[in-house]
């Protein structure tokens, strides 16, 4: 039964005498809070747009991994590059995820392309450049297509709060770095970005032992996915180095992230995944192979961010496509843990918001917040006419107060009624 208006006026002070004894619990609402703030400022950058389906997952609390595209744009030849983006975005799905592939079209940063977008991406070449961090400030300004590097999709990951990535293999320190100095900005960013990335290890063609002390001290985190700390070399299982740590389920993993990012951790780590056995090269084979590859790219003066492409493209040809095959395989069962990863992870974060009543009892008047604006009219009337002179004006006002909103009054019922008033 609805209460008289008036006695329904009536009940307003009460409730907002109720909500000012409300206590921000920061305990429980710190990561929720983290997301709304990081997502608001987000959602105001200036070079970058998100996807509803990317945007309304991130406000509903879904889980969500973010997809490089310099596999899809330097990575792999066409056709297999796009049928591989577009595959990878389906496996995501399939595990209960969203896909948030970013890329660079005509100087906007996309998060959650779609399938056409993805496909011209892949399909131009031209104009189309492999965009690590430091390249961003130029891709941008000339409005120029890119597909996003490891280093550069942690740096977006990291605006849109995207704590899960999934990509082939991170880039590390090039073999002879120790005189080249060559090594990749992807393990300076994931020293500085509390991002967790899902991949096979550090592609093969790199330095994988110095590539892991560099790692160790930028404060990374690296675990192996399994039962053994045996850590990948892409196309291979093993690489006869070892992980600090590893992780037998996608709950574990999610455990690590969770942990990173709710002690505030500045530094992210790496889940390391070993290609499936029956896509796998076997080491030594691969060993040699590279090392040709390698050789040969010394020789033809090859530098830069441009000697992945090339090494990769030589490993290809040495084994007749093989390698391309295990490429791709293992960036599909990545698209597969990472998804699982995610999901865990949302799960271990709703946990985290609800109230904690084990072992105690529930309140019988929980406390309520009320988010948002009432409208408060303030009536002035005059009760008799007045007299207007030069210098003022003579008048006997009357003034009230009086809710102006139904929605306020339905509240004021509403928690009268279950007796919060």
């Amino acid at each position: 039964m609805r209460l008289p208006f008036q006695r329904r006026l009536g009940l307003v002070p009460q409730l907002l005498h109720q909500v000012s004894k409300i206590q921000t619990r920061s305990s429980d609402f710190s990561l929720l809070s983290r997301q709304l703030s990081s997502n608001s400022n987000f959602m105001n950058t200036q070079y970058i747009d998100v996807s509803e389906e990317v945007r309304c997952a991130l406000f509903e609390g879904k889980p969500v991994v973010t997809l490089e595209t310099a596999i899809l744009t330097h990575g792999m030849p066409n056709p297999t590059n796009v049928e591989t983006a577009l595959r990878v975005q389906e496996i995501v799905r399939e595990n209960g995820a969203v896909p948030a592939t970013i890329g660079i079209i005509k100087g906007r940063i996309k998060v959650g392309l779609d399938d056409d977008t993805l496909i011209r991406l892949g399909t131009v070449k031209t104009d189309t450049f492999k965009t690590s961090y430091r390249d961003l400030p130029f891709v941008l300004s000339q409005k120029l297509n890119g597909g996003t590097t490891v280093s550069t999709t942690l740096t977006v990951s990291k605006a849109v709060d995207v704590p899960v990535m999934v990509t082939g293999g991170i880039g590390g320190v090039h073999r002879g770095g120790e005189t080249t100095m060559d090594i990749s900005a992807d393990l300076v960013e994931l020293g500085c970005t509390p991002v967790g990335v899902v991949c096979s290890g550090v592609k093969s063609i790199l330095d994988i032992e110095r590539t892991l002390e560099f790692l160790e001290t930028q404060g990374v985190l690296v675990a192996s996915f399994g039962p053994t700390k045996d850590f990948p070399a892409f196309y291979s299982r093993e690489s006869g180095q070892l992980s600090p740590y590893n992780v037998n389920t996608s709950e574990e993993a999610a455990g690590l992230i969770h942990v990173m990012r709710n002690s505030r951790l500045r530094s992210g780590l790496v889940i390391a995944v070993p290609v499936p056995q029956e896509s796998a090269i076997p080491r030594d084979e691969m060993e040699e192979i590279i090392k040709v590859a390698v050789s040969k790219a010394n020789e033809s003066g090859i530098r830069g961010k441009e000697i992945t492409p090339y090494v990769l493209s030589q490993v290809a040809k040495s084994t007749a496509g093989r390698s391309l095959s295990t490429n791709v395989a293992l960036i599909q069962n990545n698209a597969a843990v990472g998804a699982k990863i995610a999901v865990d992870l949302a799960k271990q974060n709703f946990k985290r918001l609800k109230p904690n009543t084990q072992g105690g009892t529930t309140k019988e008047k929980p406390d309520v917040m009320v988010i948002g604006g009432a409208v408060v009219d303030n009536i002035t009337k005059l009760s008799e006419p007045f007299k207007v002179s030069f210098n003022s004006v003579a008048a006997s006002p009357f003034i009230a107060i009086a809710c102006g909103d139904v929605t306020c009054l339905d509240h004021c019922v509403r928690f009268n009624d279950l007796g919060q008033m």
